[in-house]
């Protein structure tokens, strides 16, 4: 056996050493080349999948790497063309504004970005969005209607417990706090429906502008297209919203057959090459995933988690090395446990006596992960970005009568008043309940006060725009809970503004914690592998579950580890 596993190592460790090599060689990039590169999948706010781990088949990419390239090309002159081959993608509207950021840079460069669009099943909004950045747009042929708008759908557990006698005791602060409603509730309280009609509004509006804006439209003739709904090329072409349709090699041929350089191929492409000078070095630290206690970095699932310890102790190193000129905290999470983010709060407040840190918003920036970002010197999200939430809840719920159902018959002694909270089978007395109320407003008012005190406002302001309510960065800047909108690259220049450098001056990312030991990632990748290959044996893309992600088994991971949470209502999927 342990032969075994010494030549598996052995095996791993020389396709690493020959995948390195592969990388190392750059290959050439022909004056008035096509850059072809595909955009699909998930893109996520952490390190790409360790080299070992993509040549097992695991092709997690991390976003940075994506706008590395694109940033890349738009500073390649060799580059005529950049095409983007735009599949089904696994990502939130915060992220689509990133990747229409880079494709509008890659136009004002004179890169002329194209992009092919084919996408499966009935709608295709996001991706259109995306696409729509670019000079010009391509249906493949076969593919689906790619614009239908958008909708939002809501989930209520409190039927399902109430079948099964599970009595669930909840205790929240702030009005607008839906994950609590959408764990015990049966539909929308009047609040609730207010901040999700609010959202939906925010984010359509969003949505229509700025495909009117690129394709030279009105927002009427946006709104008629959504209307139609088409999916036939020449009717779409005809509104506007394409150019043609096109497989790729017939695309290439209409761009006058330049020599095509493969995405891969192009990844090898030292950035020096085309003319990145750093000055200086950021660190760049995730906080991406459900904000939890402990160490770590990804679940067993292979997603992303932000773990107190790990996050804390990265912005501490980061921000005690002298090469590091400012740090930018990366924050692409739905908050967790109040406790743990508390934990990344004062480091970062910590860091911050030190040098500049500017929080950069993603997808998500929610209630805890909200939390740990407000105590950054800048808050620069997306339009798009979920954020907010500033408000506490905590679940307990009570499984006896359920049990008896099996014939289980428990009892239980107690030796002191509350004590029963920590029991699983008997409801909570009144007085526990009341008690259980009081400590989730006593976090809430610590949520507030750390908000404030990172924001520069007063309690009852924050209060005013608290009570859990969910904004997008577009409404978060408008109540003064985030500074600017910009995707990363603008919180990098917010970064150099603090730090004193240049804004046109080229800065290196660092990302903390640095990779770990070859070891842990040659575990890491074999498990990754695994869990590639049990979903691509599932007789359904589970990328397509309100679970993408993982943000629904997360908040339900966070809800098991008890005490106080600062989450968000995580089922709200604007597509």
């Amino acid at each position: 056996m342990r032969t075994l596993r010494w030549t598996l190592l052995a095996i791993l460790v020389l396709l690493g050493i020959g995948w390195l090599v592969q990388r190392a060689r750059q290959p050439g990039v022909d004056p008035g080349s096509a850059l072809v590169l595909r955009l699909e999948g998930e893109l996520v706010d952490a390190p790409d999948a360790p080299p070992i781990a993509r040549l097992l088949g695991v092709q997690r990419r991390s976003l940075l790497s994506v706008l590395s390239e694109l940033r890349k090309a738009q500073r390649d002159e060799r580059l005529a063309h950049v095409v983007l081959e735009i599949g089904d993608l696994e990502i939130g509207w915060a992220k689509a504004q990133e990747l229409r950021d880079a494709i509008q840079d890659l136009r004002e460069a004179g890169r002329h970005p194209v992009a092919l669009l084919g996408v499966a099943g009935f709608g295709a909004n996001l991706e259109y969005y995306v696409a729509s950045a670019a000079e010009q747009v391509y249906l493949q042929p076969g593919s689906g209607p790619p614009l239908i708008g958008l909708a939002e759908e809501h989930m209520f557990l409190g039927g399902v417990w109430e079948r099964y006698d599970i009595a669930v005791a909840v205790g929240k602060a702030g009005k607008y706090k839906g994950a609590a409603e959408q764990l015990t509730g049966h539909e929308m309280s009047a609040p609730y429906r207010e901040q999700a009609a609010s959202l939906l509004d925010s984010i359509d509006t969003q949505f229509v502008s700025g495909i009117a804006e690129a394709r030279g439209l009105s927002a009427q003739d946006v709104r008629r297209a959504l209307a139609l709904a088409s999916s036939r090329p020449e009717t779409l072409k005809a509104l506007a919203l394409v150019d043609g349709e096109s497989s790729r090699d017939e695309l290439i041929e209409t761009l006058g057959a330049p020599p095509v350089v493969e995405g891969d191929d192009y990844a090898a492409i030292d950035a020096a090459s085309v003319g990145f000078d750093p000055v200086a070095t950021f660190a760049l630290v995730y906080a991406s995933g459900t904000v939890v206690q402990g160490e770590g970095q990804a679940t067993r699932t292979g997603q992303p988690v932000a773990a107190a310890d790990t996050v804390a102790k990265a912005l501490e190193t980061a921000a005690e090395d002298d090469s590091v000129q400012a740090i930018v905290l990366r924050i692409d999470s739905p908050g967790g446990g109040s406790f743990p983010s508390e934990t990344i709060w004062r480091a970062v407040r910590a860091a911050r006596a030190h040098k500049p840190v500017v929080a950069s918003f993603s997808d998500y920036a929610a209630s805890g992960g909200y939390y740990l970002g407000s105590a950054a010197d800048a808050v620069v999200a997306q339009p798009g970005t979920i954020t907010g939430s500033i408000g506490v809840f905590a679940v307990r719920p009570s499984f006896g009568a359920f049990l008896a159902r099996f014939g289980v018959a428990t009892e239980t002694m107690e030796r002191a008043p509350h004590a029963e909270l920590n029991l699983a089978t008997p409801p909570l007395s009144a007085d526990t309940e009341e008690w259980l109320e009081r400590e989730v407003g006593r976090v809430y008012e610590l949520f507030l006060d750390r908000v404030g005190e990172g924001r520069g406002l007063e309690v009852p302001q924050v209060d005013v725009v608290a009570q859990g309510r969910v904004w997008t960065g577009e409404q978060a800047v408008e109540h003064g809970l985030v500074d600017r909108l910009g995707g990363l690259r603008a919180a990098v220049r917010v970064a150099k503004q603090r730090a004193g450098i240049d804004e046109d001056a080229d800065v290196g990312l660092a990302v903390y914690p640095p990779p770990r030991p070859l070891a842990e990632q040659i575990a890491e990748s074999l498990r990754l592998s695994a869990v590639h290959a049990a979903r691509s044996a599932l007789p359904f893309d589970a990328g397509h579950w309100p679970d993408a992600g993982g943000r629904v088994s997360a908040w339900f991971g966070a809800v098991a580890e008890g005490g106080a949470l600062l989450l968000p209502p995580v089922w709200i999927e604007i597509r």
